[in-house]
This record gives C-alpha cells, sequence and structure tokens, in this order.
C-alpha cells in the first residue's frame, strides 16, 4: 500500500471534527492541514462544538502541532501537499469549496447536502464528473450497518415485495449549536428538510428508486427563520405501496435523538428503533443481526474508510453512492419544499 493519503480539512464544527477523529483512527491518511473561521478551533480548543449522535469527547484540547492551520479554506487548498480536502462547512459554503478543491486536482469528499440547491449539486456532479480526482458526498446514513444490511436483505428478494415503508429521523433542537447559529437560517442550511430529512429522502430513493411524485406536509418557522423544521412526506411509486419519511428538528433540546424505520414486505417486516434491530418473518422466525461493516463502529467511519480506499486502490467509489444518485436525491427533496409551499402533490421531473 502507498503511504497515507495527505488530508486538508475545511470546517472543525461537528462534522468536521468528527471527520478529524476518524482519519486518526482509521490510519489510511494524515491530517496535515485544518482551516476554521474560528482559531480556537485552529488551535485544537473544540469545547464549543455540538453534535446530536455520537461519543467524541470535545472537553480536552486537541494536539494540533505539525498542522498547518488556516481561517480561509481557499488557502488551505492551494497548498500543494494536501491530495484530499474534506469539506465540513456550512451548507452555502459546499459549492465553493467544492468547485474550488476539484479545479485544483484535489481528491474532495464533501459533507452532506452537497449543495444548498439542485442547481448547485448539478454544478458539483458535474465538475467532479470531468475531474481526474475522486468525489463523494456525505450521505452517511446509506452505510450504517442497519440501514446498510436492510438495503441488502430486502434487494435480495427474500422477504418479497414491499407492502409499506416508514423512515424516520427527529433530532432536538439545534438552535444555538453552531457557528452564528447558521443552522437556523434557512438560505444556508435549508433547514432541517436539507440538513436532517434528506438522510431519509436519499434512503427511500436508494432502496425503492425514484418516486412519480410526493406529498409533503411541514411545520415552518417554529425553530428556523421560516425553514421547515419537521416534515411528513408520502412518496408515490404509481402502485399499491405505502412509503413515508418523518423528521425534525423542532423537538425540545432534552428531547433524545431518533433515527429508526420500519420496512413491510410480504415475506417479513425490518424493523430498527431504540428497541434493537429486527427481522420478524410471516413464520413467526424472529432475527436480531448484530451486522457490523468491517468492524468499523458507524457509518461515518464507513463511508470515510471506503473513500480513502477508493483512492488508494485507484478504484471509483460509487458502490454505495454515485453523482448521479446524489443530483437524483436533491431533486426529490426539492420537490418535497415544493409540495409544502405550494400545498399539493409535485412529480418528479428531474
Amino acid at each position: 500500500m502507498r503511504n497515507k493519503i495527505k488530508v486538508g480539512i475545511i470546517g472543525l464544527g461537528f462534522m468536521g471534527t468528527t471527520h478529524f477523529q476518524i482519519h486518526q483512527q482509521l490510519g489510511k491518511s494524515e491530517i496535515i492541514a485544518a482551516s476554521d473561521v474560528d482559531e480556537k478551533k485552529t488551535r485544537g480548543d473544540w469545547n464549543s462544538v455540538v453534535g446530536n449522535i455520537g461519543d467524541m469527547d470535545y472537553s480536552k484540547p486537541v494536539d494540533m502541532s505539525g498542522i498547518k492551520t488556516y481561517t480561509d479554506g481557499i488557502e488551505l487548498i492551494a497548498n500543494p501537499e494536501i491530495e484530499l480536502v474534506d469539506i465540513c462547512v456550512p451548507t452555502y459554503l459546499h459549492e465553493k469549496f467544492a468547485l474550488a478543491a476539484l479545479r485544483a486536482g484535489k481528491h474532495v469528499f464533501c459533507e452532506k447536502p452537497i449543495g444548498r440547491t439542485l442547481k448547485e449539486a448539478i454544478r458539483i456532479t458535474e465538475e467532479a464528473e470531468k475531474s481526474k480526482k475522486l468525489f463523494s458526498n456525505g450521505l452517511c446514513v446509506r452505510y450504517w450497518p442497519e440501514y446498510r444490511h436492510a438495503f441488502e436483505l430486502y434487494s435480495s428478494g427474500k422477504l418479497g415485495r414491499v407492502i409499506s415503508a416508514v423512515f424516520k429521523r427527529v433530532s432536538p433542537s439545534i438552535h444555538g449549536n453552531a457557528w452564528e447559529d447558521w443552522f437556523m437560517k434557512e438560505e444556508l442550511s435549508g433547514s432541517a428538510l436539507l440538513d436532517l430529512h434528506l438522510h431519509d429522502t436519499d434512503l427511500v430513493r436508494y432502496f425503492f428508486g425514484r418516486p412519480v411524485s410526493v406529498t409533503s406536509f411541514g411545520v415552518k418557522g417554529f425553530r428556523s427563520d421560516n425553514g421547515i423544521d419537521h416534515i411528513v412526506t408520502n412518496y408515490d411509486f404509481g402502485n399499491d405501496t405505502l412509503i413515508m419519511t418523518e423528521g425534525g428538528w423542532d423537538p425540545a433540546k432534552t428531547t433524545p435523538f431518533e433515527m429508526s424505520f420500519q420496512i413491510v414486505c410480504e415475506k417479513g417486516t425490518i424493523r430498527f428503533s431504540e428497541l434493537g434491530y429486527k427481522v420478524m418473518y410471516e413464520d413467526g422466525k424472529i432475527e436480531e443481526p448484530k451486522p457490523a461493516l468491517d468492524n468499523l463502529p458507524t457509518g461515518w467511519h464507513v463511508e470515510i474508510d471506503y473513500f480513502l480506499s477508493s483512492i488508494l486502490n485507484g478504484t471509483k467509489p460509487d458502490k454505495y453512492l454515485s453523482t448521479a444518485e446524489m443530483r437524483d436525491s436533491m431533486a426529490v427533496v426539492e420537490a418535497e419544499e415544493l409540495s409544502i409551499k405550494e400545498n399539493r402533490s409535485v412529480k418528479i421531473e428531474y
């Protein structure tokens, strides 16, 4: 195996610091540069970082010795030693740094959503497709062990046709948790629709393909400045299936984070909840799989490990996610947004 991949991370908020620690744990990369507008974070003071899941410890100072630090991500991209740029900045800045890094000849891992809008997603993915370097987007739930196991089980046909499915992702309020409270500014973040719910929209598309249309209902402006803070969507596939999602960040800060799903098929039901992960067959048999992907603890570890391995092996990173799928999921979630805005069902026309 070649030497470790030299990485520069832009953004040291919750996801950036999570990626930082995962790179160190995996041993396939070396962080040689980091950038954040908050100089305290570049000095290793991450005490202000808040996340909704995971068990990262931010209370102790982080050793940043040997790491070149910047307050401007564009200056980091210009560093000729960097091979991979890991982008973890607020959503509205994704296009700026992703395009700059790709045009500078870097491999790029960009946190989700790929861009603030579908138009941005198209520009980024088209640039990535022209590039000789590799690109991926942090739709990490595709890599989460239980979701991956369920996808492979459903895709095998062992359970037969899907009858109904519900995916749910609800976070306590994150108001005040981030730099300048940017999550609550709909123009910058896309609110809960893009920052949270997009994961489950993407899963629906991943498991079952592109829906014909969507019908969505939402709560607007309770936490954010008129953004969508809670959403429920029905996905019409032109048949008799019932496929739904629910997501939001409107509950009080003391509310536990929830990520769950139930997929009912002809021959069995797959369920993941706070009670565990189970497959319950129509004949009465119950299985409780303990899925793990390469003995890695989270989907974040899997997605980064897979991308690093793709770079090291010179292979295209499309086993889990292609650039076309990144665009398609953004098209579906924008249709959900329009459905709420205009109080009607919206066809997926992209």
